[in-house]
């Protein structure tokens, strides 16, 4: 049985078993092995570098299911077919919102799976610049580091979003807010709007 810490489980809760799947980045394609495990048909497993898919290959072979994970280079999505669920986890706001731009198949039908190790207010921001809307958050922890998970959805309705919905989006869990509470007590010394925004009830 394989085991994912939360972070993985939380973006593994995300995705539809009957879909077909995506997980860019994929590294050791451990999450890909799960789902696989857990009932998924297909999957892609991407990474822009080789020996990270030489480590993917390895671990599909390890668990069996080399006839159902499809290993991909691929610089983002440059390179995948058409997907129903696209997991971007584990790499930067800023990177993961370039790679959406690079997305040649969004559509109302596609759902985005997204964890933003960093520069989660500037994803948002683009995600809603662009004409997605977050359905759902989750907070997840890992080594005592809070991060968020998204699941998101394209409307093609273009919005500006608040600087509250930017910081905190739909997430709700107390250690994501207590994180991100802190970043915005380093950033706003002295900056008023930002300090009402801290002292502001979340959610």
């Amino acid at each position: 049985m394989i085991r994912l810490d939360e972070r993985l489980s939380v973006i593994a809760s995300f995705v539809r078993k009957d879909a077909r799947i995506c997980d860019v980045g994929t590294d050791h394609a451990l999450l890909p092995c799960y789902l696989c495990e857990n009932g998924a048909r297909e999957v892609i497993a991407s990474d822009v570098n080789e020996n990270p898919l030489k480590a993917a290959r390895a671990n599909v072979e390890k668990y069996g299911f080399a006839d159902r994970i499809r290993l991909i280079r691929s610089d983002g999505l440059s390179d995948i077919p058409p997907c129903d669920d696209v997991i971007i986890a584990g790499m930067g706001g800023e990177l993961i919102a370039q790679i959406l731009d690079g997305c040649k198949f969004i559509s109302h039908g596609v759902r985005f799976i997204l964890q933003p190790m960093t520069k989660a207010e500037l994803l948002r921001r683009h995600l809603y610049s662009r004409g997605f809307e977050i359905a759902e958050e989750k907070g997840a922890a890992v080594s005592g580091k809070a991060y968020t998970v998204m699941l998101v959805l394209y409307t093609g309705e273009k919005r500006e979003i608040t600087d509250e919905f930017a910081y905190f989006g739909k997430n709700t869990d107390e250690r994501y807010i207590t994180k991100v509470n802190g970043q915005l007590e380093k950033l706003g010394k002295g900056d008023p709007a930002l300090l009402r925004l801290i002292r502001k009830e979340q959610p």
